[in-house]
């Protein structure tokens, strides 16, 4: 009975008592450290809203994601330049409102200045204002946006993609044309001949200066269309970048009380595994 005994005891595979090293620590011990790390790593992601801490948690979609966020970045670029030629755009219709006025009244002065039953002196007080009107009508034509003239005549090119690969021609608007200048450069009402002339020139000139308002009107048109058109492609951005890094709060969280939990068993079972030697201490006794 006793070798019956001896040789269950000590046949393959059976459970054997020892001290050196403890198996069942060790894989307790392996089944802790990787249920701490993965709590380590749901703590990490619910702490910064982010499933891509490290590019080892998917290392494909944490490069499509920085391109992304590259792009999304761009397109908000893009936006704030179409917003600075809107401001451009603004500032120009601003100016030309007191444009419009000023050949407004010329127009009116040089009706005024056809009185047959007025005298040359008053026609002179009427030149003093339609020459001053001139003037202002002149200097508004040097008059710059941030450096940039907004009546040179010279286009200007907006870009209208995240790329850099289209881009919006803005129309230009020339103060210094002859449209303008011949009705304010060298016009005068000082007689009914030559108010006559004057507003031939002054009908010329608001014609040009509506045509211009039109062409500024559209302009802002269509880069008012560019503009939402980027706002919509970088909510598409985002809503697709959001898929692949932002973390669900309420899986993670279930991940998180998950993980916890096993981290506490594993403990609770490490520390009964070490205990698990100490029954030798019997024998040796």
């Amino acid at each position: 009975m006793r070798e019956l005994w001896r040789r269950s005891d000590f046949k393959e595979g059976a459970n054997t008592m020892v001290i050196n090293t403890n198996y069942s620590a060790l894989t307790s011990s392996r089944q802790l450290g990787e249920s701490q790390a993965n709590l380590n790593r749901s703590l990490a992601r619910l702490s910064s809203g982010s499933k891509l801490v490290n590019p080892t948690d998917d290392a494909a979609g944490f490069a499509v994601s920085t391109r992304f966020d590259a792009q999304i970045n761009r397109t908000q670029a893009a936006v704030d330049n179409i917003g600075n030629a809107v401001s451009f755009s603004q500032t120009q219709d601003g100016y030309l409102k007191k444009v419009a006025k000023a050949l407004d009244r010329m127009s009116e002065l040089s009706m005024l200045a056809l009185d047959e039953t007025k005298s040359n002196t008053d026609r002179g007080l009427y030149d003093t204002e339609f020459q001053n009107l001139s003037k202002f009508v002149t200097a508004t034509g040097t008059r710059d946006f941030n450096g940039v003239s907004m009546f040179g005549g010279n286009a200007i090119s907006v870009t209208v993609n995240s790329e850099a690969t289209s881009n919006f021609a803005y129309t230009a608007v020339n103060l210094n044309s002859t449209s303008y200048t011949d009705a304010t450069v060298g016009s005068a009402i000082t007689s009914t001949t030559s108010a006559t002339t004057a507003l031939g020139k002054v009908k010329t000139a608001i014609n040009q200066l509506a045509s211009d308002r039109a062409t500024v009107g559209a302009n802002q048109a269509a880069l008012n269309m560019y503009q939402e058109q980027l706002g919509v492609s970088k909510d598409n951005l985002s809503a697709a970048n959001s898929r692949i890094k932002d973390v669900n709060v309420a899986d993670e969280s279930t991940n998180f009380a998950r993980f916890n939990i096993l981290v506490q068993a594993g403990t609770a079972m490490l520390a009964q595994a070490n205990a698990s030697p100490q029954s030798a201490l019997r024998l040796l006794g």
